[in-house]
């Protein structure tokens, strides 16, 4: 019998008011139970039913649009695009999966960054790339996994991964062939040496970057100006060396310059004491790496050497510190998080067969934030006591 169409009977033992009291208390049990619950006020997420109507075309052309798939004019994958984002539209990832035998999932790396397995995270310049890695994949429906820096943990074997950022590989780097020969798609944070085969890379002019913030010291006033760099494979620590000393050859000064492994914070310590510890010693310093900024800070008061009265400091750094020290440091940016944006979009687009022929190239540009440290101070000049007025 349905619960509405009860009826109840009244015990002999139970006084009149106490039956009421208890009819009336069981009346809003009965109605807590069945009422309708309330609908939620918090909109629901958008479908790609929603997105066609609210486009005007049909669930065919929103696919096609939002995949990079179908021959549809600029203008309307543009359009789709806008009304998917201005309606907080996201795929889904298990009917995705099902319709497309993909997982959503992309890996990003460091292959060659010392032995721990997250040692680079620690860094800025990975921080920023990744944040901007991450809205990137969200946004067209992927989620970014962030993988040890060596393959020898099983992680990367039980991660199902449709491709891969690797952010710096080295020479013939053993990883990275490996992914490729399993048929997923790599690209290269930083311009691949030899025939390294990833499908696309990003990476900064780093040539350009160097000549340039050496020719600010030389104009700061700098006549020896060293390096401290690594002894990695990598094009960027490659590539920036290689500058450094075509650089000392154009303008004929002998190079100056120490060396260390660039993931290990301890020896960088240890390389900017003895670089500024050398006969040859100079007056300005560029540093490769994240910490050579504050490790030459340090050695330089070590040294009793002001900075920059007696020495000029740059390093290659997106680390809000060098803003407050003392003095502030100058810094070049790699805009990382330009480069992180770029790379999964060019990941994304092999991964759905955008662009499937050709391999891509894009080039970031730099920025050199000059603060004190780069910048030398006039020469203080002796100001004569005022005289004392006439007739005295």
């Amino acid at each position: 019998m349905p619960v509405n169409d009860c009826i109840c009977i009244r015990p002999n033992h139970l006084p009149e008011p106490y039956y009421r009291l208890a009819m009336t208390a069981a009346g809003k049990h009965q109605v807590s139970r069945t009422e309708t619950p309330r609908r939620s006020t918090r909109p629901g997420r958008a479908g790609i039913r929603d997105v066609a109507a609210a486009a005007g075309v049909s669930i065919t052309t929103v696919s096609d649009a939002l995949n990079g798939k179908g021959r549809l004019p600029d203008a309307t994958r543009s359009h789709v695009r806008e009304v998917a984002e201005r309606l907080g539209y996201r795929p889904s990832a298990a009917a995705r999966t099902l319709r497309t035998g993909k997982s959503g999932l992309i890996g990003l790396t460091v292959t060659t960054y010392g032995d721990e397995p997250f040692t680079f995270t620690e860094f800025a310049y990975f921080a920023e790339m990744a944040r901007a890695a991450t809205s990137a994949a969200l946004a067209r429906g992927y989620a970014l996994v962030i993988l040890p820096a060596t393959s020898r943990h099983d992680v990367w074997s039980n991660v199902a991964l449709d491709g891969t950022v690797v952010i710096d590989p080295s020479d013939q780097d053993a990883v990275v062939t490996e992914l490729v020969r399993q048929g997923l798609p790599v690209v290269s944070d930083g311009r691949p040496a030899g025939t390294l085969p990833v499908t696309a890379w990003v990476d900064n002019d780093h040539e350009a970057a160097v000549l340039d913030l050496l020719d600010h010291l030389a104009d700061a006033g700098a006549r020896r100006i060293g390096l401290l760099t690594g002894n990695t494979t990598d094009t960027y620590t490659r590539l920036s060396t290689d500058a450094y000393l075509r650089w000392c050859e154009r303008v004929g000064q002998d190079p100056v310059y120490e060396s260390y492994p660039a993931h290990d914070p301890c020896a960088g310590a240890v390389a900017a004491d003895r670089l500024l510890a050398r006969p040859d010693r100079p007056d300005a310093v560029y540093g490769l790496f994240d910490p050579n900024g504050t490790d030459l800070l340090a050695a330089a008061r070590r040294y009793g050497l002001r900075v920059p009265e007696d020495l000029l400091l740059v390093c290659c750094s997106e680390s809000t510190v060098y803003a407050a020290t003392e003095p502030p440091i100058t810094t070049l940016s790699l805009k990382p998080r330009r480069i992180g944006t770029a790379v999964v979009q060019l990941l994304i687009d092999a991964i759905e067969g955008i662009n499937p022929d050709s391999p891509v190239e894009q080039v970031i540009p730099t920025e050199l934030i000059v603060r004190t440290s780069s910048q030398r101070r006039p020469p203080r000049t002796t100001v004569s006591p005022p005289r004392s007025p006439s007739g005295d």
